[in-house]
């Protein structure tokens, strides 16, 4: 009998552990029991059969100085990674996302075993910001799967092979979401507006972005009390999110898992989201949102001054090449401006459809409707595995 493919997955951070999770079970459909995985994830990938050694929730870093901070930390997880590869013999490494992470498991697993084969799963987003890194990818991997079609032009240019395999976020599956289930269960009247509120699903997010929300949030239930609030926790944060939103004076309902997640999405009047994965969801979901963020404010300095190189930070803006949503981003994102913003969207219907129709028009721009991103990659990951074998 011979050896199953053994398929080392590594991921830190909620969309990484999503990635992965489709990665896995698209390999298995092909693979079935010729397969082994081992590494590194969350939940989700968990259920796939990837054993994480440990929690990636303190693997997943906002802003300079914390990623400072935790520097030690992420040396000391991509040491038990690399040693988790020396056991296991993997014969394929697949590093999903996590920029800092993720390159220094690569470096690792390059130094020990100069043959096994490196594929990085999203590259850094070189277009907007830190060009160089382009450079030090490619000098750490041997393949990039690209979630955006004009990536491949930066890496390229440094030697590294890219594959295009499509962006999993717009092939979210909202068929079976029940908008009337979420309402019944937090007692909304049909024509009741719905607020949904994503505030990220790192906990320094949680932690930067909920207390803007939440000022928002008060100013717009004072004048609006039939408004409802739904506030889908990630997996990384679940337990954080609960224990803050418990603490406000007005109610908000906390609903955790992809069911409920969907529900909300569907059911949303207006979202307001801190930026990330969850805006491009929120969009196929047909939900017109207001677009939150902060950094540090030296962090915040660094990147708009220096590094930034574009106007926009959410995909489908970069897409349509405009303020489809707003970004409310450091100064502007503050409870006042988030709530003028929401309350414009909530009072008037032909001005949410209009976004909805400009957040869509720049989903296609992106590529929505493309062949499923998981089923891509895990044919790309098996031919790099062919071709370094043959």
């Amino acid at each position: 009998m011979s050896r199953p493919l053994t398929v080392m997955l590594v991921a830190a951070e909620a969309s990484g552990d999503d990635r992965g999770a489709g990665l896995a079970r698209a390999l298995k459909a092909r693979l079935g029991e010729g397969l082994r995985f081992v590494g590194v994830g969350g939940e989700r990938m968990a259920a796939e059969g990837v054993e994480s050694p440990f929690d990636i929730a303190e693997l997943s870093i906002l802003g300079l100085f914390e990623g400072l901070m935790a520097y030690p930390r992420i040396v000391r997880r991509a040491d038990e990674t690399a040693a988790l590869a020396v056991r296991e013999k993997p014969d394929v490494a697949v590093l999903i996302d996590s920029w800092g992470f993720t390159l220094r498991v690569a470096q690792r697993l390059r130094r020990q075993n100069p043959a096994l084969p490196l594929i990085k799963y999203v590259g850094p987003q070189v277009w907007a910001t830190r060009p160089g890194r382009a450079k030090t990818l490619a000098a750490a991997v041997d393949h990039l799967l690209s979630i955006h079609a004009f990536d491949a032009r930066y890496f390229e240019a440094e030697g590294l092979p890219v594959t295009f395999v499509g962006n999993s976020a717009l092939t979210v599956d909202f068929s079976k979401a029940k908008p009337a289930r979420l309402r019944k269960q937090i007692g909304a009247a049909p024509d009741d507006p719905i607020l949904v509120v994503t505030p990220g699903s790192r906990p320094g997010e949680i932690a930067r972005m909920l207390p803007p929300f939440e000022d928002a949030i008060r100013r717009l239930k004072e004048t609006r009390p039939n408004l409802h609030v739904v506030v889908p926790a990630a997996p990384t944060v679940a337990e954080m999110v609960k224990a803050r939103v418990a603490g406000w004076s007005h109610r908000a309902h906390v609903v955790e898992g992809d069911e409920g997640k969907l529900d909300a999405m569907k059911a949303a009047t207006v979202a307001l989201a801190c930026s990330g994965t969850v805006t491009t969801e929120l969009a196929l979901a047909g939900a017109p949102m207001v677009i939150g963020y902060r950094l540090g404010p030296v962090t915040a300095w660094i990147v708009q001054n220096l590094l930034l190189r574009t106007k926009w930070v959410t995909l489908f803006n970069i897409a349509a090449q405009d303020f489809v949503a707003p970004e409310l981003i450091q100064k502007y994102c503050t409870g006042e401006i988030l709530a003028r913003e929401v309350a414009l969207r909530l009072d008037d219907k032909a001005f949410r459809e209009r976004q909805i129709a400009a957040q869509y028009a720049a989903l296609d721009k992106m590529g929505r409707g493309g062949p499923d991103p998981s089923e891509a990659a895990a044919d790309a990951v098996l031919k790099i595995v062919e071709a370094r074998r043959a």
